[in-house]
Order: C-alpha cells, then structure tokens, then sequence
C-alpha cells in the first residue's frame, strides 16, 4: 500500500506526488474529451444538454450528482438573457464563486464526478468551464451513539465532510485553525481534512500526517478506520494509536492542546494523533463534571479495565499452581462448586469466554431491539444451564461476567475490542507458568506500550517517558486552574494555556 519506509521516513516534512500517479495523469492527458464523453454517455445519469438560446453552448453533469435547482435558478437564466460568445464571458456574468476555465483533462474527470457541470461551447472542444453545483445529501447533526454522555453537548459528526468542518470551526472562530485537504484513494478520491491549530500544533506532527497520507497507495478509502490502519506506526499493534471520536467538543478540546485531527468524507468518526494510552479511559463526561468525581470515576473505569483482563487467568494461576493462596474460608465453596465439573480450569475459563464473546457477537450483528433481548436472555439462560449440567462452576460464572461487565466501561470503543483480545494471552500464560506467566505476560505488554508511537511521539507518556506535569490530567483529573500548561507529549509551540499571575491576582468586586 505504500512507497516508503515508516523507520526511516518518520518525520519528514516534504509532501511528494508518487510517480505512478503523475505516469496516470501523462497518460490520461493523451486521451481527448470526445474519448471521456464517450465514456461518460454510458451511465444514464449523465446528461449532455444543448443550449441553444441566445447563447449556444453545451451543459454536461451527473443529474444525481448536481443540484437543478441549482442549475435552473443561477446558470440557465444568464444563458438565456445573454448573448455570450466565450467562456470567459459566461465566467464573468455567472453569480458564482469558484468557478474556473481548464485544458485539463484529468481535472475536468475528477470535478465531474464531483457533481460540477462542464460548459463547454461546442461538443468536443478542449476547453471546458467547470462550475460547482455539488448537490450534497447526508443525515442530519444526531447526538452521539458510541461516546454517549449524561452532561454536555449533544452533537455527533456525520458523513458530510464540509458539516463536520462547520461543527469543529462553530466551537473554535479563530483565524488560526488551519485546514488542509488531501485526497486519497486511487479510485474513491476520497477527501480528508487534517485540522489542527497554526501556532499550537507542532509543525513536525502536521507534516508527519501530511506525509504518511499522500504516500497511501490503495484503491478505496471509505472510513476513517482505513486511514488508521495504514498510517499508524505499529499497524501489528492490537493497540489503537489514533483516538477515534464522533464528537466535536472532543476533538476540539484535543485541538487546543496542539494535537492533529484527521476528518474523512463520508467518516462520522475523526482521528486525533499524536495520542497517548490514558486517553483511551478518558470519557468526555470527566470534563463536565466537578474534578474530584470525574477523578473517583476515572480510577473506577481504570480498576475495572485491570479486573476485566487480570480476573480470569488468576483464577486458572491460582488454581492450577497456587492453591495456598486460596483462604481457607473460600476454599471450601470453590471446592464444592467444582466437585461435579469434569474439565480443568483452563478448558472452563475458555468455554465461558467464547461464550461471552459470541453473545458480543450476536447482540452487536443483530438489529438493536433483537440484539438486546439475546444478550440478556441468552445469558441467562446459558449460564444457568451450563451451572446445572456441571460443565462449570458457579464462582467462575459469576468473575467471567463480572469480567465482562467491567470490560464494557471503556469509554472508547477501539480499546474496548483490545481488552477483549489481551485477556486470552493472559489466560494461556496463566496455565502455561502460573502467576509467573501472568507476570511474563504484564512485562510483555508494558513493553510493547513502551515502545509503542504515535506519529512518532511515544504511547505511554505520561509514565514513559515520565512527565509530571501531564499527571494532572492522566489518572487523575485535577481542577483546570491546576492545568496551566498543555501536554508535553504534542511538543506545542506555545504551551501555556494561560497566565497563573492574572488569575492569582484577580479579585471580586466585594472583595
């Protein structure tokens, strides 16, 4: 998919233009518009209209990509008020903006399908005139469905990727947020903004994000998700390195800090780098509400994350090579819950396990309603039939879905996915090595987080490397008076968010 080398290519700042691609446009130039019209004739949505009225020109458009209304109210009636000789002089009576003449061959084909109208003043001429009338159709702004929050603002991205900008610009009107738009996909020409804030933003990041997406070479894009997969640093990593959100006041808030974001036409979700792992537990609703619940709330969401995946393989450590560990009060329930159960603790964890995952499975494929009435049915009646058969005890029953419930309370839904998929090597190195191989297994992954980047900044900041200053707002939340500077882990230009001696020195009125 790409022509570049991540390891030696991390930061570069140039954005090149593959030679494939200029090969492509030779070879499209050598082609004639009589050849692209011939082409284009075979859909039944394209129209070629006949102008004849004072001016004698003719119109061409996807009638289901161009608006009419358009067209009838703004084009059609200078045409035929007019005697106009040239494209220059239909450029200059049309009430438009952005509108342009061109020799481009490949440019006239990808505006066209666009939903631009080509005027040209006889059929086959090599000049065109390229009009934006774009007839866009998306679903209207809804509230947020995967990062639902109690408090604050009730607005989710959708696929327009021009409304999506509107709603990031709406929450930040300064002449600083920059966009910049690339299109990528050899046949989709999909369109991604990548925002950030000039003057904030680390320029070495912005042009990292730049790079890597010119340098994507696929056929299609048509999420975010694609994006994420292809220019991340550690596509192998089961952990997401972009944060994925579908709110506005989320990545507005990363914005500020001097992060990137990387918005997707016809994606409801955008991509903020570079990103660290805490980020991943951060919910919206820790902002929204006072400082010391939304950090009571953070450490429970963390407790149960570290509970979700360390909860099954101690059961098979403990009981496969630790039974000491067990009190003397608990041993006797466990043994009596598994006097009838004839496997061992690993082959009932993985049962239970699967088991779990294909309720997931079948709640998430099925239609909402259906899907919820299987998740909690079928639980039920699987874990109260699987106690009563003897194929496993209720104690294991009871940490497997608790274990399940806790997974749930991540925030993010990239993460989520991960924590289902950590929790197995946990559970084989549990009966492989004990306690031993839970450990060997924690060891491995601290690592891996370790060594893990995101457009090349590191992963696990703020604990590697160690930066007390992003403490403030990593397990804990402390209040914003406390947070006088931006997280070190972005590099911004400017990192302070304001000034500690004004506030210091500002006073009540009746004080």
């Amino acid at each position: 998919m790409f022509n570049w080398t991540r390891k030696k290519k991390e930061k570069g700042k140039g954005n090149h233009q593959p030679q494939e691609t200029l090969k492509q446009q030779g070879q499209e130039q050598k082609k004639s518009f009589q050849d692209l019209y011939e082409m284009l004739k075979q859909s039944k949505d394209f129209i070629i209209y006949q102008h004849s009225s004072r001016t004698s020109c003719v119109l061409s458009y996807y009638k289901t990509l161009s608006g009419s209304k358009f067209l009838n109210e703004s084009v059609l009636p200078i045409l035929k008020k007019h005697t106009l000789l040239s494209l220059e002089d239909i450029k200059e009576r049309l009430p438009v903006e952005n509108i342009y003449i061109t020799q481009q061959l490949t440019e006239v084909k990808e505006k066209i399908t666009r939903g631009y109208i080509v005027i040209q003043m006889q059929e086959g001429d090599e000049e065109a005139l390229l009009i934006p009338a774009t007839k866009n159709k998306s679903r209207n702004i809804s509230i947020p469905e995967v990062e639902f929050s109690v408090v604050g603002p009730k607005e989710a991205f959708v696929e327009s990727l021009d409304t999506n900008i509107n709603l990031i610009r709406k929450r930040l009107p300064i002449p600083e947020l920059t966009m910049r738009e690339v299109n990528v996909g050899k046949l989709t020409k999909t369109r991604i903004a990548v925002v950030y804030i000039d003057g904030i933003a680390n320029k070495e990041n912005v042009n990292t994000v730049l790079q890597r997406l010119n340098d994507v070479q696929y056929d299609q894009i048509i999420d975010s998700s694609f994006i994420t997969q292809m220019i991340a640093d550690n596509s192998s990593s089961p952990f997401p390195q972009f944060l994925d959100t579908e709110r506005p006041d989320r990545i507005v808030g990363t914005l500020v800090e001097g992060k990137v974001g990387v918005v997707v036409d016809g994606s409801p979700h955008a991509l903020v780098c570079p990103t660290t792992i805490v980020e991943f537990f951060s919910s919206s609703d820790d902002y929204f509400l006072p400082w010391h619940l939304a950090t009571v709330f953070r450490l429970i969401r963390l407790l149960a994350i570290l509970f979700s995946v360390l909860s099954t393989p101690l059961y098979v450590a403990v009981l496969t090579y630790h039974h000491e560990m067990i009190p003397q009060e608990l041993l006797a329930t466990i043994i009596s819950s598994r006097a009838d159960i004839p496997f061992p603790p690993i082959l009932e964890v993985i049962i239970l396990e699967l088991t779990i995952e294909l309720l997931r499975e079948a709640g998430a494929r099925l239609p909402t309603k259906i899907g919820q009435t299987i998740g909690i049915v079928g639980g039920i009646v699987i874990g109260t039939a699987a106690v009563e058969a003897g194929m496993t005890s209720n104690v294991l029953l009871i940490i497997v879905a608790l274990a399940a419930l806790a997974s749930f309370t991540t925030p993010v839904y990239q993460i989520g996915n991960t924590v289902r998929l950590v929790r197995f090597p946990f559970i084989i190195g549990a009966q492989m090595w004990g306690l031993i191989g839970v450990t060997m297994c924690m060891a491995f992954f601290i690592g891996h987080l370790m060594n893990l980047k995101s457009i090349g900044r590191p992963f696990f900041a703020p604990l590697y490397p160690l930066r007390f200053n992003d403490l403030k707002d990593a397990f804990i939340r402390l209040p914003f008076s406390r947070q006088k500077k931006r997280p070190m882990q972005t590099r911004p230009v400017h990192s302070a968010r304001f000034d500690p001696k004004r506030v210091k020195g500002k006073r009540d009125i009746d004080e």
